[in-house]
């Protein structure tokens, strides 16, 4: 998000079709209202020559970004605390160059990551979450590499009381899986090895990114309405 052609803040995103991107909801909530304000989504610079780095150049972007037209975030997301509705999209003015249709993530059935509860084992069940945010923070250094990682986090829980109620779940965060941070959120939660998007990164529950993070489900019927229907609404 830059305002005033400046960068403010970064966060992280999934292409689900050739202008279309998938992130979360407190990434694209109330700036339209803001004249000085604007979105440029980073592409990698190489993606197209086939040898991606996963190096963005942010927030020096040139020929690597590419303005948004639009972006909104689920319609009852200022009704409740954000994480209840944390997902967004956003509408590209031309196609991040090199992609084919086997690249965009495909979203989820309804309902479908509930049989994760029922699971046995499901210390076993993995994700693999990507973004562009911080490697480390605390209270005295702070690692941020703008570069694409990938962690393989733990389901810990799903559906339950508190932050994870029917609509997100909590993953490990951790030395031994990896996990997220500040600037992975609306990266993707893809579904084990698939290209499934499970969710987007929504929050932690330490300021350090440590101990579990909180991913917002992508699979509620209302959900997917409203990613459909912003798709059918930007042509």
């Amino acid at each position: 998000m830059d305002t005033e052609s400046v960068p403010a803040f970064r966060c992280s995103g999934t292409m689900i079709a050739p202008t279309i991107l998938l992130t979360a909801g407190q990434c694209t909530n109330g700036f339209p209202d803001f004249e000085s304000s604007g979105m440029r989504v980073f592409d990698e610079s190489d993606v197209d020559q086939g040898t991606s780095d996963g190096t963005n150049f942010y927030p020096f972007g040139g020929g690597a970004s590419i303005e948004a037209s639009a972006w909104a975030a689920h319609p009852d997301y200022e009704t409740a605390p954000f994480f209840f509705n944390d997902v967004g999209v956003v509408k590209l003015k031309s196609p991040v160059p090199g992609l084919v249709t086997a690249d965009y993530g495909p979203l989820p059935a309804v309902d479908s990551l509930d049989a994760l509860k029922t699971r046995r084992g499901k210390q076993d069940t993995t994700l693999t979450a990507i973004g562009y945010g911080l490697q480390e923070i605390n209270p005295v250094f702070i690692q941020a590499d703008h570069v694409r990682m990938i962690s393989h986090p733990r389901l810990i829980q799903i559906n339950a009381p508190g932050f994870t109620g029917d609509f997100s779940r909590l993953l490990s965060n951790n030395h031994a899986t990896g996990g997220t941070c500040f600037g992975d959120s609306g990266g993707p939660n893809f579904l084990g090895d698939t290209q499934v998007i499970a969710g987007v990164t929504s929050f932690g529950l330490n300021g350090n990114c440590a101990g579990t993070g909180g991913v917002f489900r992508v699979d509620r019927r209302n959900v997917l309405d409203f990613i459909n229907g912003f798709i059918a609404a930007h042509p």
